[in-house]
């Protein structure tokens, strides 16, 4: 009994639905970690502005420790290429999402012990020593984060269309600093009346860190639930 073209095409569409739900979920799963990945990035850079110095380099002048806190900010960036070998190998022995899943968890946990660090005065030197420590895993993360989803999104898709997904990785990057611009916008002055003075008594409080630690913590959620979601 031969088989009609209608019938082929009604099998096979089935299939198809399901590629194109799975490309649909890739892409937007990659805009997504990539967003929440460079939040925590980003969200340094307003810490190292702000706290790391007076924090961890209290000893030095305003612009020496400047220079030091934004130093410790440059070695994140120093990982990444290292984070993006180290990933893509193993993305390609055990997988994509595995990888995913155990950058975004890396990511989230260095973000939330930077939080609760203790500075200078509290365990020495042992402080700063340990803020570049995370900054460097924060690096490796986030290497390994973007560069694996350009390339979830790139071999799920249609080959035709490669460059258009690969893309959707990318858009982590602007919404990743904007929305950490946005939650430091509210954590600063949130953090200034919490002690109850102004941005000049605040910047000398012995609570500055412990007033800023929600927006690095923030990302406890997250780093869960979507982790979570890239199981199923």
């Amino acid at each position: 009994m031969a088989v009609g073209d209608d019938e082929v095409t009604k099998a096979a569409e089935p299939g198809q639905e399901s590629q194109r739900t799975q490309v649909r979920r890739a892409a937007v799963a990659s805009a997504i970690g990539t967003t929440i990945e460079w939040y925590d990035f980003f969200l340094y850079n307003t810490a190292a502005a702000l706290v790391f110095p007076h924090l961890f380099f209290p000893a030095s002048s305003a612009y020496a420790g400047a220079m030091q806190s934004f130093a410790t900010y440059a070695v994140g960036f120093a990982a990444r290429p290292v984070g993006a070998a180290i990933f893509g190998h193993w993305g390609d022995r055990i997988g994509r999402k595995a990888t995913l899943i155990i950058t975004l968890l890396v990511m989230g946990i260095s973000s939330a012990v930077v939080g609760i660090l203790p500075g200078t005065a509290t365990i020495g030197v042992l402080a700063p020593l340990s803020l570049v420590f995370l900054r460097v895993i924060q690096g490796l993360a986030i290497g390994g984060e973007w560069s694996g989803s350009v390339l979830i999104a790139m071999e799920w898709g249609d080959q035709r269309k490669r460059g258009l997904l690969g893309s959707f990785a990318q858009l982590g990057v602007p919404m990743g600093l904007v929305l950490g611009t946005a939650v430091a916008l509210v954590a600063v002055p949130f953090a200034v009346l919490s002690i109850g003075g102004t941005a000049a008594s605040w910047s000398t409080s012995p609570t500055r860190s412990w007033s800023l630690l929600p927006p690095p913590c923030g990302s406890i959620p997250s780093t869960v639930t979507v982790p979570a979601s890239r199981v199923r």
